[in-house]
């Protein structure tokens, strides 16, 4: 993948968000310069293969050396440690006056969190994220999960490949990137975000009617489990003629979906019955046969063996102790690429990264808007394309107002020939264009990738799709909550003998994420080599990138199973019940020194205090009674407040609604005002802003983007629209 070929990274400490941060660069060509990286453990190892090794002694002389060349530094830890290692952002600036710098941190370089101790667990606590994890529950004693694989490093170093590439598009020295991971898994849940800020509303944790099961919901079977969504009234009759037209399934109680809604358990548990007996691929198979939208749920081992991987030639080889193993490699289809310059072209300094980029979305629902909503943050002209009627689904929700911000929305009815042809004049005149229809649709529109980029070869053209657009699973109908389950990552996220549930949707912000990377480097590229790219992106093997630990486990025959919060490393390791109701406080011992701190507040426990980490884990269950029966005599907020001062990672399970009303988030600026009230920021501050502005009303921009893009008078406007092209 050479897209970032002749962009210097250099990456400090062996930070595993940094890692990640390095691995998104290098795996698109950057060369990623290491210094004092971890390199002990395959996935620690897997993250920093191919980049080189600069050494392990972090010094102001070595930075300097190997910040010369760099245009991008990275480093990771909170503000007091990166002070006392003499690489904080403003000591790196002084190193290197025109590198980037992006500095990650559990809660950012600035407020009152800012060096609180932290982990993987407590940041899914303290962002929200672990009580909307694995979706409504059944019963809210149940406590809330962390997600698997170490996310919140991935979350929060994609967060800082993407803002960092961002400054590096802005041509500008002295560019600092903060990056907070508790915001960026907070954002992760935008919608609900929104809605806590907007309405001061948020859904219970227990699930009250069907839990989204109408939507979407998952089935027992012989072989395992396997997913399902015929959220639609076609693929719901599509669905029922799959299942044999059961009598059952004429009755009036699941006529339509609010029924199906209403009546959601015996209609799950009659499906369950006819699903039981079949293999979860044989469903799934059946299902997309019918265009109803079906996965099964896999283990991890199960797709190193798939064949829609393999024709994408998705994994590489990694060797580590002598051992080969197969790694995620970039999901973006890219093909070669040689016509690359010599060397570095200037860039022209920009007020915001994009400004003077035009973007073309033709995305809908959650994924592409959000890469578009970073997009439009950072200055670039968004031009929403949207169809007649209702437009995109997500307008019905709070998720167009958050998404939507700082765009310009114009309705093409695209199966008129005289819209398809405003949108090709459209896309001559754009930078950037995105799209996540179905397979084909976009060539019956005469807008396909390669007839478009003949017409424009600056065009970088982004195809978001399940499975790609190549490959025997190409053509299948997913959904990100569906592909989740897929890839195995539902299936992992939950407590020791719970039926797996489908959960928060957790892909498709992620993949945001990725994509606006992706768009960004494909803009650098460009101004490199004068030609745009095709991006052919996969959302499954995004969420495979994302699961490196587990798929690396896989390999090496160890069991794979549900375990909730407890971890292989660290005990004790759990989310803990608090006083109140549903009120929970995640605690992660991660040294002998916080063991010792422990026993000394909770009762009873201080003559285990010099136990070691391999005698705790034998007596795990012993352990979480005697912390649970104390952590339920305090609240949330005071068991986390009394453990963090004595120097040990803890955090009361946030909701949204806590969210909105924290004042680190607060004093750090993450809300921000606009004509709707306060809205959730980007997941990561940098010192070149952003650009806002109120997301636009159905086609309210047509006439104006038309005559100024592409100078139509308004009698031509009047009559396309007349003619029923603009709807």
């Amino acid at each position: 993948m050479s897209m970032l070929t002749g962009l210097v990274v250099l990456q400090i400490g062996p930070g595993l968000a940094a890692a990640v941060c390095g691995r998104a660069f290098a795996d698109l060509g950057a060369v990623v310069h290491c210094l004092g990286t971890n390199r002990s453990t395959p996935f620690s190892a897997y993250l920093n293969h191919g980049k080189p090794d600069a050494g392990n002694d972090i010094n102001p002389r070595a930075v300097a050396d190997c910040a010369k060349t760099a245009s991008l530094i990275i480093c990771e830890g909170a503000p007091n440690l990166l002070r006392e290692n003499g690489i904080d952002p403003n000591a790196l600036k002084a190193l290197s006056s025109n590198a980037v710098i992006v500095a990650i941190s559990p809660f950012g370089q600035t407020g009152p969190r800012a060096d609180e101790p932290a982990t993987d667990l407590t940041l899914l606590a303290a962002s929200g994220i672990a009580r909307m994890l694995t979706g409504q529950v059944d019963d809210i004693s149940e406590s809330p999960t962390r997600a698997v694989g170490e996310q919140s490093a991935f979350i929060g170093g994609l967060a800082a490949a993407c803002a960092g590439m961002h400054g590096v598009l802005t041509g500008k020295a002295g560019v600092i990137v903060d990056v907070s991971m508790q915001e960026a898994l907070a954002t992760l849940a935008i919608g609900e975000l929104t809605r806590a800020s907007l309405i001061s509303k948020v859904k219970s944790r227990e699930r009250l009617t069907d839990g989204n099961g109408a939507t979407v919901t998952i089935l027992p079977a012989t072989d395992g489990y396997v997913a399902i969504s015929p959220r639609q009234e076609q693929q719901w009759a599509a669905w029922v003629s799959v299942m044999g037209a059961p009598a059952w399934a004429s009755e009036t109680r699941f006529a339509s979906k609010p029924d199906r809604v209403k009546n959601w358990d015996a209609l799950h548990a009659l499906m369950s019955d006819w699903s039981r007996p079949q293999k979860k691929q044989s469903i799934a198979d059946a299902a997309q046969a019918a265009h109803v939208p079906s996965f099964p749920l896999r283990e991890p081992v199960e797709q190193l063996g798939s064949e829609q991987l393999r024709q994408r030639n998705f994994y590489r080889p990694f060797e580590w102790n002598g051992t080969t193993f197969k790694v995620p490699g970039p999901p973006y289809g890219l093909a070669e690429d040689n016509d690359v310059r010599g060397s570095q072209m200037p860039m022209e300094p920009r007020n915001l990264p994009l400004s003077g980029i035009r973007v073309l979305d033709f995305s809908w629902v959650i994924a592409g808007p959000t890469t578009t909503r970073y997009l439009a943050a950072m200055g670039a002209e968004v031009i929403k394309v949207e169809a007649p009627g209702a437009g995109d689904p997500s307008r019905t929700s709070e998720l167009h107002t958050i998404l939507g911000q700082a765009k310009q929305g114009i309705v093409l009815n695209l199966k008129d020939p005289e819209a398809a042809d405003v949108a090709r004049a459209l896309a001559a005149k754009s930078d950037v264009l995105i799209e996540n229809f179905g397979s084909g649709v976009m060539e019956r529109f005469g807008l396909g990738a390669e007839e478009l980029r003949r017409e424009n070869p600056g065009l970088i053209y982004i195809s978001a799709s399940g499975m790609g657009r190549t490959g025997p699973e190409a053509k299948a109908v997913a959904y990100g909550t569906l592909l989740q389950c897929y890839a195995g990552f539902a299936g992992l996220n939950r407590q020791p003998d719970m039926p797996p549930r489908v959960g928060m949707a957790w892909l498709d912000p992620m993949c945001g994420i990725k994509l606006a990377f992706a768009a960004a480097a494909g803009i650098w590229k460009r101004g490199r080599t004068g030609h745009g790219a095709r991006i052919d992106f996969s959302m499954v093997e995004a969420m495979l990138w994302t699961m490196a630990e587990p798929i690396l486990k896989a390999q090496q025959e160890v069991p794979l199973e549900a375990c909730g919060n407890a971890s292989e490393t660290f005990s004790p390791h759990e989310i803990y019940p608090a006083k109140g109701e549903d009120a929970w406080v995640a605690i992660a011992v991660t040294t002998d020194a916080e063991w010792q701190a422990l026993c000394a507040i909770v009762p009873g426990m201080l003559d285990w205090s010099h136990e070691d980490v391999e005698t705790r884990r034998t007596r795990d269950a012993e352990i979480n009674r005697a912390v649970s029966n104390w952590s339920q005599t305090q609240t949330a907020d005071c068991a986390a407040a009394q453990l963090i001062s004595a120097g040990i990672p803890a955090a009361s399970v946030a909701s949204m609604l806590n969210l909105v009303d924290c004042e680190h988030l607060r004093r750090r600026e993450f809300w921000e005002s606009s004509d709707e009230g306060h809205l959730p920021g980007l997941p990561w501050q940098a010192t070149f802003g952003r650009q806002n502005g109120p997301a636009p009303g159905l086609g309210a921009d047509t006439d104006v983007v038309l005559s100024r893009v592409l100078g139509m008078t308004a009698n031509a406007i009047k009559a396309l629209r007349k003619k029923g092209a603009l709807g």
